[in-house]
């Protein structure tokens, strides 16, 4: 596969690369912050009370795009419908009728959250596609359960984890024109959604062959993992069922291969965490790519603002479809 080159820098001891304390990232950027930056890198957004959770949730109109569509299966597990949000490229309906297209999962922030909080992304990825800048690739949005993207261990209609990867992803390659194999197949999401796309990439290797998890909680999935699988007092996961755990399961065969990517900004309030966790990474020998965007907060938004391009054609290169590196103008 293909690896980004540009001011995106792999982490990989194997390679002999630079030591933690030159952290990889997109521009320069001062590895002692203020005490002006250490409170916006640490202060956390206040919480809204977030909306009652459903599994199907159409596109609000103020969302809506003549590419993105909203669709629904029958989860043989829950009994009811499950929806989705599904990108399709350009020259999908009106192209080559028998081309098939690469897929990118994209998992949602917040919690609960559903397959209509990250679309605000879509205009972005289509204009990315519809330039030429990135080839095309069909983008699903999941609805990752009343628990964003994890399974609650002995409660049936608490497998938001279960339902995407045993029931959505074959739903989606039975229904539209994906490349239906790992080699074309890859995960992506931010702040709930970054803790599940490194959790469920570590998990199911053999799903997935490009994972782009974008402003984790990683020191909430280390608490998790110190704590048997408690996050609080009354939401317990499976014990190793954590992206700290699960990274070390999968240091001891590093195989089937990933190219992971890390990215975040750096007034996030977790900045400073997803730095440990890209040290934890390099110490168990595990390479990466990273993108740290000076300057952003805790926004996959934002993010996109400046590096939508990077990031998708990320996964291209990955897929196989780029016949050249990605440069900085």
């Amino acid at each position: 596969m293909r690896h980004i080159v540009c001011l995106v820098l792999s982490f990989s001891l194997l390679a002999g690369t630079a030591s933690f304390a030159e952290a990889p990232q997109t521009q320069s950027v001062d590895k002692s912050p203020s005490q002006a930056d250490k409170k916006n890198t640490t202060r956390k957004p206040r919480k809204k009370k977030p909306a009652p959770f459903a599994w199907v949730n159409p596109i609000p109109k103020q969302r809506q795009h003549s590419s993105l569509k909203h669709g629904t299966f029958q989860s043989p597990s829950l009994k009811h419908e499950v929806g989705y949000a599904i990108l399709l490229p350009p020259g999908y309906t009106d192209g080559e009728p028998d081309k098939r297209f690469p897929v990118v999962y994209y998992l949602h922030g917040g919690r609960p959250g559903s397959e209509s909080k990250s679309i605000a992304l879509v205009p972005q990825m289509h204009s990315a596609m519809e330039s030429g800048q990135v080839p095309g690739m069909i983008y699903v949005f999941v609805n990752g359960g009343p628990v964003s993207h994890y399974n609650i261990p002995g409660e049936p209609t608490k497998q938001g984890a279960d339902v995407f990867i045993k029931e959505l992803i074959p739903h989606i390659d039975d229904t539209y024109r994906t490349i239906a194999d790992r080699e074309h197949r890859g995960i992506e999401g931010f702040s709930q959604g970054g803790r599940g796309t490194m959790r469920l990439s570590l998990r199911y290797p053999d799903l997935f062959c490009s994972a782009a998890a974008g402003g984790g909680g990683y020191e909430t999935e280390r608490k998790i993992s110190e704590s048997g699988g408690r996050e609080s007092a009354t939401l317990v996961f499976a014990e190793g069922d954590n992206a700290w755990d699960l990274a070390r399961a999968y240091s001891k065969a590093k195989t089937p291969e990933v190219d992971w990517m890390i990215y975040v900004g750096t007034k996030g309030f977790n900045y400073q965490d997803n730095l440990e966790y890209m040290a934890f990474l390099k110490s168990l020998e595990i390479p990466f790519e990273s993108i740290v965007v000076p300057d952003v907060p805790h926004s996959g938004l934002k993010i996109y603002e400046q590096r939508c391009v990077d990031l998708m054609r990320f996964h291209a290169a990955n897929f196989g479809l780029l016949d050249t590196a990605i440069k900085d103008e």
